[in-house]
């Protein structure tokens, strides 16, 4: 299933919104399994309080806004494949959970234009280190904020319901 890019228009009449395209062909869509992939939920607290920010990053093609995630690394494991994501992605260390906090599914349009279903299974990350020095720089912009300004940038439901929902697990208690 190929998706249109921006600036990749197919001509006048043969132009089908992603969704209606899906809609006609499912099976090349769900017909296969599901992608897996690690997202970073990195977090921080705000100066002298318990209330944090999240960090939310770009995509690099349609720089709509998601958080740093990736396709598992072979030899690591699933938090670790989430730290090195955010730190490739935002230049962010920290230290992962090793269990998920949740996860959430997404359309992954793939370099040669075809679209697979994906799961991201989301680790928390709270943030120790911020680096200007990493893979993708200049590719992301990236912000820090609000939970809920976090769930209101991003286009995916389970991904909105899981950051404006969320509360750092255990560790340190701040007050």
């Amino acid at each position: 299933m190929k998706s249109a890019k921006p600036g990749n228009q197919p001509s006048a009449g043969k132009s089908q919104p992603l969704l209606q395209q899906l809609a006609r062909t499912p099976d090349k869509l769900f017909g296969k399994a599901f992608g897996q992939q690690y997202g970073a939920l990195c977090f921080r607290y705000k100066e002298a309080g318990s209330e944090i920010e999240v960090l939310v990053i770009t995509s690099r093609e349609s720089r709509r806004w998601i958080i740093p995630k990736g396709w598992p690394i072979k030899g690591k494991r699933p938090h670790e494949a989430a730290a090195i994501e955010a730190w490739e992605e935002a230049g962010v260390r920290g230290k992962a959970k090793k269990k998920p906090v949740g996860s959430y599914t997404y359309l992954k349009e793939l370099d040669d234009g075809n679209v697979t279903p994906c799961i991201v299974e989301l680790f928390q990350i709270e943030v120790t280190a911020v680096s200007t020095d990493f893979k993708e720089r200049g590719q992301r912009l990236f912000d820090w904020v609000s939970p809920s300004e976090a769930a209101r940038r991003v286009r995916e439901i389970e991904l909105k319901s899981l950051l404006v929902n969320f509360k750092p697990n255990a560790g340190k208690t701040r007050g």
